[in-house]
């Protein structure tokens, strides 16, 4: 792995790489460059996740006349997917290594594609089938599932962690701010924020699960994003992050077409 990284920074073919470097035990994102490559180590993976994605795009909009490389697993590939269709990034800017996640981190993550299409790091996981989670919820009868998520909802402290660690959430004027929307003042905010949030995210996340993990009130918004794919997979036969050449705009409308950069 370190290898690859190390050549494309050799040969030019990147500006950059954003990979992981080992400080005081713990593995954090790290932006490697021709100067600094002699760092980098043996990476091993583990369940320590970051919102590589979000520092990538940040680094792409100062620097949108160069190439970087970043190391991702299935998730993080799945984001890169929704951000070349959404404009965010050139794809002929990004050059990407693919490492799969453990059967450990798959299972916990209940993800359907624990590895990239491109893998040039570790073994596939079997996929989930399904997430029991999401199953147990929908046993439930609609009121029962309705109290069941306002308890949860209602911890809400309204940090945005969701928002800012969302790989996807790219935006930089942001609803969830606008006080004619969702009053700001409002601790904890009513079930609107979440659903305003589930419904902007709707054919576009792509089931990382950062939001949950962030979150500081435990609130499961795994799940909730999860159903909501689901009923965009059902009704318009879209899922987010995959390459299969379909586009969310021919759900959206060709008007929500973005232009490269920040929105």
């Amino acid at each position: 792995m370190n290898t690859k990284i190390k050549k494309l920074l050799e040969e030019g073919r990147v500006d950059g790489f954003w990979a992981y470097k080992t400080m005081h035990g713990f593995p954090f994102p790290w932006l490697f460059t021709r100067e600094n490559m002699e760092e980098l180590e043996p990476w091993k993976t583990t369940r320590a996740r970051y919102p590589i994605l979000k520092m990538l795009l940040a680094q792409a909009r100062k620097n949108p006349e160069k190439t970087y490389g970043v190391l991702v697993r299935g998730c993080e590939e799945r984001g890169l997917n929704e951000l070349f269709k959404w404009n965010q990034l050139q794809p002929e800017r990004v050059v990407a290594l693919g490492q799969a996640c453990t059967r450990e981190l798959a299972e916990y993550c209940e993800c359907w594609k624990p590895y990239p299409d491109r893998l040039d790091y570790g073994e596939p996981a079997a996929p989930a089938g399904e997430s029991r989670k999401v199953k147990a919820l929908q046993a439930m009868k609609m009121d029962e599932r309705q109290q069941w998520w306002l308890s949860h909802l209602n911890r809400c402290i309204k940090c945005y962690g969701c928002r800012d660690v969302c790989p996807v959430c790219f935006c930089t004027e942001c609803t969830l701010q606008h006080d004619e929307l969702i009053p700001q003042a409002k601790l904890p905010p009513d079930a609107s924020f979440h659903l305003v949030r589930a419904i902007h995210m709707g054919g576009r996340c792509i089931d990382c699960g950062l939001c949950e993990e962030v979150c500081p009130a435990k609130i499961p918004l795994r799940s909730l994003y999860k159903e909501v794919n689901l009923l965009v997979e059902e009704i318009f036969g879209y899922k987010p992050g995959t390459a299969d050449g379909k586009s969310p705009f021919s759900f959206l409308g060709d008007e929500m077409l973005l232009p490269a950069g920040p929105r």
